[in-house]
């Protein structure tokens, strides 16, 4: 323990009181245990003082970090905010991180693909917009990051595609500490317009400052083996093979004639199953048949020529899993003195797919430090770099490159799928159960599955920087000021293949992308006890964020001609311009937030913000919007010995948001030249040079009760958004020329409730058994849509199916309702 400088002892335990020896005259000490209650004592000329510090049973000192990483009581907090452990999302080794929220908040929709590295989408009470974005908005220490999906529009849309996950998995679940989300727009409107889906405030481990310098070394390795749950498999029929009906009257009418001489096929009456089809509703399963089926056409098998027993194959396509490994190796340096205090963590993770020829690699770096210069000033900075490899993702959707778009709809019940493994790792050529005949073995639909694996593969690559540097300096005892710069950059690159003897044409594609983000942030804070009644705290801010994007798509034209020569160079035709973009968007806010508190029972806060954005027409860049919050803490003035605490609250707030870059004015579309001179087109969406912000408003009640010293706690929000003047492409004649226009075009409604309930059944000594239910609700409409328009028709999948938004009608095809224990 150091006083001013100077050591004066440590501190003893006995049954909970505290005492400690210090150096006669006045000043006051500060209790701050973790677990226990802040207490302050004055000295008044004692040598040794001897405290009783009672543990937290209550939530009275209970903080978490708010809006700009703002560490407030949350007794204080006129709106709602969950709170999640940095161990519950690292001690499952997932690839993302986010799959461990799912549940742990009351009101957070976590869904993943569960594709390898595949993304997962986070949405907080609801859909706002109609085509824009409804991801929360993710905050590492302060630095707000991206959380994109660079999938193509095909593969959002149930079409084929890549699953390439979202960028926030990029956080090192084992640097977390902690996670707090702030839900309704009353805890976001700070944040300024990404803010209104609410936000994920991230905070990582830091070191620990030790007067001695010791230095802390912590290394942990973990492996984890995946199986697919085998219950969750389709089941294949075993009596019935290859074809779609009869073809002849007579006894074989389900299979086809054909004979075998002298080295060929040829007319004849022997049995041959019907190649070209892709079904099995043939003929009946009989084990003293012998037929010519697909492995009797190939020179290179053993079976070429011969017919073989008409069963079902031994082993069906479920046995194309592998088990799959997760190893994660994390090494963590830290240390720190009474000034000064550092971390240095790095983290290996290598994951083996449960599909062939698939796995995920991930390193990461994180460094933290901080440093007090002097009495009042302090700078600090955190560093975060991540490279991410992947190969042999799953394709998706309705797609040749995904296996199970055969497996699960086209499929023959005779092949034996470890055959064709064998007969492709044997030849490394595509030799398929589905040929166009017995001397055409071209695939006719499916290729060999495992082909697909080893052939038609993506790799991709991405390296990322993320973090802050930032400076503390105290003005006064109530007053600090805070600069801060934070940055967020990453490149990425994707590579999709076919081969040459693939059904689908060969074919070559890269797309590389540069995403960068930089705000700079200079706030001022102030706290102060105005009497014995009253405090007031709160912020002063001005914030600049610049983002560019800069990414370009390149695709061969015709197929390749060299098998396996990936390069544009190998293109079979000329190739068409590739699809280029660059975009820089600036928006600048100023914001302030002032919060009066009356004797720890009241809290009133009030916030406003105006923000200018580059996106938007000139005449319409600027816009404004205030929230306002209260809260009262009734256990207060109710003193039973069942209640521990009671909190009512309730807030209005109103969010501004803007569109992305390129919005309002036409631009021509530059396009293939045609012998040596530049071409240009209009662009096929108009632009709109009325383009305003979209706002949303909401309110929200809601009431915290603990009870019987936190053995059990419950939480329940009902809240109301309603999102207008949603900035939203909408289709138009084409007889215009053009098939869309960019409008202010409608209004959205989320209603919901969120109910968390929490208790302690078990307390014994050491052993506590904590028990968390967490149960959602959430009712989401299209109120309305601009004048003229219906119907607006969000997407098309395969089979004519339409996703469209409808006044009075869900944005979503479901009522959003979640319980998890």
């Amino acid at each position: 323990v150091v006083v001013k400088g100077t050591s004066i002892g440590g501190i003893t335990d006995i049954n909970g009181k505290y005492s400690i020896s210090v150096p006669a005259g006045g000043g006051t000490l500060v209790f701050t245990f973790i677990g226990y209650e802040t207490k302050e004592v004055a000295i008044n000329g004692q040598t040794v003082i001897d405290e009783i510090l009672r543990e937290q049973t209550d939530v009275l000192n209970e903080v978490v970090v708010t809006a700009l990483g703002v560490s407030r009581k949350k007794q204080a907090l006129g709106y709602a905010v969950s709170s999640v452990g940095g161990d519950q999302v690292s001690e499952a080794k997932d690839a993302n991180f986010l799959n461990s929220l799912s549940g742990k908040v009351a009101g957070m929709n976590v869904k993943y693909s569960g594709t390898m590295g595949g993304s997962t989408n986070v949405v907080i009470r609801g859909y706002t917009s109609i085509t824009g974005n409804n991801q929360a908005l993710f905050v590492v220490d302060g630095t707000p990051i991206s959380n994109s999906t660079p999938n193509t529009s095909g593969q959002s849309t149930g079409r084929g595609g890549y699953d390439y996950g979202n960028a926030a998995m990029d956080v090192n679940p084992d640097d977390i500490e902690s996670i707090d989300v702030l839900k309704g727009a009353a805890a976001t409107a700070l944040y300024g317009s990404r803010g209104s889906n609410g936000v994920v405030l991230i905070t990582t481990k830091k070191g620990k400052r030790d007067k001695d310098g010791y230095m802390g070394i912590t290394f942990n390795s973990s492996v984890t083996f995946e199986k697919v749950d085998a219950s969750t498999l389709p089941v294949y029929q075993k009596k019935y093979g290859a074809g779609y009906g009869p073809y002849y009257d007579t006894d074989d009418k389900y299979f086809l004639e054909t004979g075998f001489a002298n080295g060929s096929f040829t007319s004849g009456n022997e049995r041959a199953t019907p190649f070209t089809e892709d079904a099995s509703y043939g003929a009946k399963f009989d084990p003293s048949l012998n037929v010519y089926q697909w492995n009797s056409l190939y020179k290179e098998l053993d079976t070429y020529g011969k017919a073989t027993p008409w069963v079902a194959g031994a082993n069906d396509p479920n046995t194309i899993f592998e088990t799959g490994s997760t190893l994660v190796n994390s090494l963590t340096l830290e240390s720190g003195d009474a000034k000064s205090n550092y971390r240095l963590g790095l983290t290996k993770y290598s994951q083996e797919g449960i599909l062939p020829n698939s796995s995920l690699m991930r390193n990461t770096l994180f460094f933290s430090a901080s440093r007090d210069v002097s009495d009042k000033l302090t700078v600090s900075a955190v560093v975060n770099y991540v490279n991410t490899k992947g190969k042999g993702r799953q394709g998706t959707g309705y797609d040749g490159r995904n296996i199970f778009q055969s497996f699960r709809q086209w499929y023959q019940t005779n092949v034996d799928i470890q055959e064709q493994k064998e007969a492709y790792m044997n030849t490394k050529k595509n030799i398929t159960w589905n040929t166009k005949s017995t001397t055409d073995l071209r695939p006719q639909y499916m290729d060999n599955p495992y082909w697909t694996l080893y052939e038609n593969f993506q790799t991709d690559e991405r390296d990322r920087y993320f973090g802050n540097i930032s400076a503390n300096y105290k003005v006064t005892d109530w007053i600090n000021v805070l600069g801060r710069i934070t940055y967020d950059t990453y490149n990425e690159l994707q590579e999709e293949r076919i081969n040459v003897s693939s059904n689908d044409v060969s074919m070559y594609r890269r797309y590389q992308r540069s995403v960068a983000e930089y705000n700079y942030d200079l706030l001022i804070n102030f706290q102060k006890e105005l009497n014995e009644d009253f405090n007031i705290d709160g912020n002063l801010g001005y914030n600049l964020r610049t983002q560019n994007w800069d990414r370009n798509t390149a695709t061969t034209n015709g197929g390749i001609i060299t098998p396996s020569l990936y390069s544009f160079s190998n293109t079979a035709s000329s190739m068409d311009a590739p699809s280029e973009y660059n975009a820089t968007k600036k928006v600048e806010g100023f914001f302030g937030r002032a919060s009066l508190g009356y004797k720890e029972f009241a809290y009133l806060d009030l916030t406003y913000r105006a923000d200018r954005s580059s996106a938007l027409p000139e005449k319409n860049n600027t816009y404004m919007y205030p929230s306002i919050s209260a809260s009262i803490v009734f256990s207060n003035l109710i003193e039973k010995p069942w209640l521990s605490f009671g909190k009512l609250r309730v807030n209005y707030a109103e969010v501004g948001n803007d569109t992305s870059p390129y919005n309002t004015l036409n631009t021509y579309n530059l396009v293939t030249p045609f012998s040596g001179r530049a071409l240009a087109s209009n662009a096929s969406r108009l632009r709109n040079t009325e383009l305003k912000e979209e706002r949303q408003k909401s309110y929200e009640i809601g009431l915290e009760m603990n009870f019987w010293q936190n053995r059990l706690a419950i939480d329940i929000s009902y809240y109301n958004t309603r999102t207008e003047d949603l900035l939203t492409p909408v289709d138009i004649s084409r007889s215009s020329g053009v098939i869309s226009k960019w409008l202010n075009a409608g209004t959205t409604q989320n209603q919901g409730v969120e109910l968390s309930l929490s208790g302690t059944p078990l307390k014994i000594n050491d052993f506590k058994w904590d028990v968390t239910i967490n149960w959602a609700k959430n009712v989401n409409k299209v109120v309305s849509l601009t004048e003229g328009i219906d119907n607006l028709q969000l997407g098309g999948l395969q089979g004519g199916v339409t996703i469209n938004a409808a006044p009075g009608q869900p944005l979503v095809l479901y009522v959003a309702e979640t319980l998890s224990i």
